[in-house]
């Protein structure tokens, strides 16, 4: 092509008239900017070809956030305002003592209350400014130096930089935070895949989309001639892929959700969905609570979904408490008749009517109505001059809303999944509540414009479902403070007082008493490289934990490893005579852990049992009646015996006076509450919005609200 692509189009007839240049090519005829054709990479951060040069395609920076590094504005700099530079680390209050000479501020006075400019060279540096430091020796000697100051941020980022010390990093880590990149505005994309337009919208934009909305765009391209063609089939792939993801009830995620911020439930339905679009027969899949984090509206979509996968010729084989699912499988095995050391054994198993006619079978008894979780016969009243409020919460899908919850009282936060009750609880109260009353430094807090009611509470108390501990090392009597008395009784035997033994002999985790060869553990961890590493017990204490001089030792004619082998039944009744255990115990007995074993791997526990080892421990402290409590979904993996005893602890502590926050689905728990906040009407950007507060009987004769749907006949049958 003579004119290399180029064309200029001008008007013959009209002298006065503008010439247009045109290009074939991916260029401007004017300015010269020219791109490559377009192609699929170009549009994978994945890929150098498409991802952001200046953040690797993950659309976020780290930097040092000042709000994290100035830990309490009012406290002086002198006092700890910033973490490591006060009184107690020499080196750096001398340099802010020389700064403060300087510039001419106190620095005994609170940090939040000097001027702009005199904070903002504190943590961002004197540029080009000179400053005489004074630096005092260990005998007393001064040198002087003359250099800019560079500021707290940029000290802790070059030294996060120029670090070899992992403690070191790990600690300035605490400071950082991510925020969006600056050049592809957290969009990931080169600027290139960022300016290409489908029906006037980009890949970015796309991507924000929820699944639901998605769904919508893709169905309503109008598209004509040879680009309809040519779009037909993948249209088509990508409709039936969000169908399939709308079905398993995940409509509200947004198409660019990180992998790592999905929950176990939401994953596990990813790749159901996936699966559901493979179209495969003859195949066996084994789904474990699929239920997990679902609203039941969505439950119903899942059923129907699982009901597909049957029909289609597979065995779907689901470990599942969800009454609902329940019902609607062909084939019910119970297992039990209780936990742990009580189970075991395969009480019932048939159609659903056969295990409601087997008197031994705990599930069926709850499936009939034998059993059941009873509605309280009176609400405790709410008072109006205590609440606690989140006034403005605008994070994620919030639209500007202002939740009130009930001070002394046990609420629910309901809702469809996606419409927004964990950025509200989790994202904005519950980071809030941890920096007023627990003092913490950490944690992002999604955007609001204030929080009212703090002073009704001293502590805040998250009880959640990750692990006590993450070794081996880590067990109930360790974490529920068990383990302490146990040692000191020990101690005290008169054979142990002969060979000057102390409570730290009889201690796992030090010197001493401990069997070296695992040093206490009882197992001996095998690395295995490119795969998971694996435990085999120790060969020389046989997993015992002791040397043979420290289990020579008895109490009561056991030994402190027959202690920790037992149940927590067994041992209830074996201290029955010393208060300080058997109460602590019994704390974890009302919580429906008599069955666990008191040495038990802490990596061996559910999340359901993590979560109550955690309530137990609680119980066990004595109260003030002023702390919040907030459980997210505690009812997972939990059967309906477990769920009864569950909210019979809970209702303990709002006896107790304390304030009790939960986000459920659950409708045992959702009938059995004071006070309901329900957020919808739908999930994603469908969502976002209270459509009623008030007692279960308020909040079930909500027309827009998918909870009153299946609460009322909940509460009409009583």
């Amino acid at each position: 092509m003579l004119s290399g692509g180029t064309a200029v189009i001008a008007d013959m007839d009209d002298t006065k008239a503008e010439e247009l240049m045109f290009s074939a090519n991916f260029a401007c005829p004017v300015c010269g900017y020219s791109m490559r054709e377009l192609e699929p990479r170009l549009f994978s951060f994945n890929n150098p070809a498409g991802a952001c040069p200046t953040c690797d395609g993950l659309g976020v920076q780290q930097f040092f956030d000042p709000e994290r590094v100035v830990q309490n504005p009012e406290l002086s700099l002198a006092g700890g305002a910033i973490r490591g530079w006060d009184r107690r680390n020499f080196y750096y209050f001398q340099m802010l003592r020389s700064l403060a000479e300087h510039y001419k501020f106190d620095i005994e006075a609170p940090f939040g209350s000097l001027p702009d400019s005199i904070r903002k060279s504190v943590l961002n540096g004197s540029g080009k400014e000179t400053i005489e430091f004074k630096y005092v020796n260990d005998r007393g000697d001064t040198t002087v130096r003359k250099h800019p100051f560079e500021g707290v941020l940029h000290n802790m980022e070059r030294r996060y930089k120029e670090t070899e010390s992992s403690a070191v990093r790990e600690d300035l880590s605490k400071f950082i935070s991510n925020r969006s990149c600056v050049t592809c505005k957290g969009t990931r994309l080169k600027e290139e895949a960022r300016h290409v337009f489908v029906e006037n919208t980009t890949l970015p934009e796309i991507s924000e989309l929820s699944i639901g909305d998605a769904l919508q765009f893709f169905g309503a391209l109008s598209l004509e001639g040879q680009r309809a063609q040519i779009a037909d089939k993948i249209l088509k792939e990508i409709g039936d892929r969000l169908k399939f993801l709308v079905n398993v009830g995940l409509n509200y995620l947004s198409l660019s959700r990180s992998a790592e911020t999905l929950s176990g439930g939401e994953a596990q339905r990813i790749r159901l969905a996936s699966q559901i679009g493979a179209g495969l027969v003859g195949v066996m899949y084994v789904l474990d609570e699929p239920s997990i984090g679902l609203h039941q509206r969505d439950n119903e979509r899942l059923l129907e979904t699982l009901i597909h996968l049957r029909d289609l010729g597979n065995t779907v084989i689901v470990v599942e408490h969800d009454e609902d699912a329940i019902r609607e499988a062909d084939h019910v095995i119970d297992i039990g008749p209780g936990a742990g050391v009580h189970g075991g054994y395969i009480v019932a198993e048939g159609t659903v009517d056969d295990i409601m006619n087997v008197p031994e079978s705990l599930t069926g008894q709850y499936l009939s109505g034998k059993r059941q979780i009873a509605i309280p016969p009176q609400r405790v009243p709410a008072d109006p001059s205590k609440v606690l409020k989140v006034i403005g919460a605008t994070g994620n899908n919030l639209k500007n809303v202002t939740l009130t919850i009930p001070v002394g009282l046990f609420t629910c936060i309901t809702g469809v999944s996606g419409s927004g009750k964990s950025t509200l609880i989790n994202d904005t109260l519950y980071p809030v509540a941890q920096r007023q009353l627990n003092g913490a430094a950490e944690g992002e807090v999604a955007p609001h414009k204030e929080i009212t009611g703090m002073e009704h509470f001293d502590k805040v108390i998250d009880i959640d479902q990750s692990p006590i501990g993450r070794t081996p090392r880590s067990n109930p009597a360790t974490y529920t403070g068990i383990f302490t008395p146990i040692r000191e009784l020990f101690a005290g035997v008169p054979e142990s007082r002969t060979r000057g033994y102390n409570p730290g002999r009889f201690s796992f985790n030090v010197k001493g008493g401990r069997c070296e060869a695992c040093q206490g553990d009882g197992v001996i961890k095998v690395e295995m490289h490119f795969l998971p590493d694996i435990y085999v017990p120790c060969d020389q204490c046989k997993g015992k934990r002791y040397n043979r001089e420290t289990l020579e030792v008895k109490y009561k004619n056991k030994s402190i490893h027959e202690v920790l082998d037992m149940t927590v039944e067994d041992a209830r009744e074996f201290f029955d005579a010393v208060p300080a255990l058997s109460r602590k115990l019994q704390t974890l007995m009302d919580v429906g852990l008599s069955y666990i074993r008191l040495g038990q791997s802490a990596t061996t526990l559910s999340g359901g049992e993590a979560q109550r080892v955690k309530l137990a421990k609680e119980l066990s402290k004595r109260g003030t009646g002023q702390t919040l409590y907030i459980l997210d979904e505690p009812t997972t993996g939990l059967h309906f015996a477990d769920i009864e005893q569950l909210l019979t602890v809970l209702h303990q502590l709002r006896d107790q006076g304390n304030t009790i926050v939960v986000i459920e689905h659950n409708l045992d728990v959702i009938k059995t509450a004071d006070w309901i906040v329900d957020l919808g009407p739908e999930g994603g950007s469908g969502g976002g919005e209270i459509l009623v507060s008030g007692t279960p009987e308020t909040v079930a004769e909500c027309e827009k609200s998918h909870t009153a749907r299946f609460l009322k006949p909940i509460l009409a049958k009583g």
